[in-house]
């Protein structure tokens, strides 16, 4: 357990301190962000064509109302501190990777809800997209990847179990 707390906590600074240079955000967290724009457009087009995307800017060409992904909006924290996790716990590099993976995917389709939700409600009233965006979007991403985390240590404790079972001949 004292391991898996200090590889956390080495893998969580490492990660944090390399997503806040400069290279990283102009190179890889910027681009990515970028995309999260143009995903959420995609899939706002299936049902509303008065929506573009430029950059990480999300805007409605109706009312002119627009949302920026900033730092902190685009589930990176969240994938991290997962990774984190993840790959500090003792499982074979498919499990970690399979587990990182499927994580990865379901925090980032939280996240397009929420960028969507948010987008919506900010054009319907101000008051809500504050409060959703500050307090509960920000609790459920981080939340998503701790259940992540916790079904992925489910799904291992399940794949070992029949090594438990064994008894020696």
């Amino acid at each position: 357990m004292i391991r898996f707390f200090i590889l956390f906590l080495a893998l969580i600074v490492v990660l944090f301190g390399l997503e806040v240079l400069t290279w990283t955000q102009a190179h890889v967290i910027l681009p990515f962000t970028a995309v999260l724009a143009d995903i959420s457009v995609f899939l706002i087009k299936l049902f509303d064509d008065d929506v573009l995307a430029y950059g990480k800017i999300i805007s409605s060409t109706v009312n002119g109302f627009a949302v920026s992904i900033e730092p902190g909006c685009n589930g990176v924290e969240a994938v991290i501190i997962l990774f984190a996790a993840i790959f500090s716990f003792p499982a074979t590099f498919k499990q970690k990777m399979i587990g990182f993976a499927l994580g990865f995917v379901a925090i980032q389709a939280l996240n397009l809800v929420r960028i969507i939700s948010l987008f919506y409600m900010g054009q319907w009233n101000m008051v809500w997209f504050e409060w959703f965006h500050l307090y509960l979007w920000q609790a459920l991403i981080i939340l998503d990847a701790m259940v992540v985390w916790m079904i992925w240590l489910r799904y291992l404790q399940k794949s070992r179990a029949p090594e438990l079972n064994e008894t020696p001949a």
